[in-house]
């Protein structure tokens, strides 16, 4: 069996896939994703999180926030 690595890009794509589905709202917390992450993979996905200043209780926008605005 194959583990997926989960870097921040890939969080974040698989957070915009969700959110453009309609399975989670991007103002739900980022913790809510580890439903759609196997329990053995969340914890990589916490730590990367953390590395990249992400907290658990941030809104899901937060990972998607550099591509929903342009120039402020």
């Amino acid at each position: 069996m194959q583990t997926i690595s989960y870097s921040i890009d890939v969080i974040k794509d698989e957070a915009r896939q969700l959110v453009e589905s309609g399975v989670v709202d991007r103002q739900q917390p980022i913790y809510v994703l580890c439903q759609f992450i196997p329990p053995r993979e969340w914890i990589c996905v916490e730590c990367e999180l953390e590395k990249n200043d992400y907290l658990l209780r941030d809104p899901i926008i937060d990972l998607l926030a550099h591509e929903e605005w342009e120039d402020d």
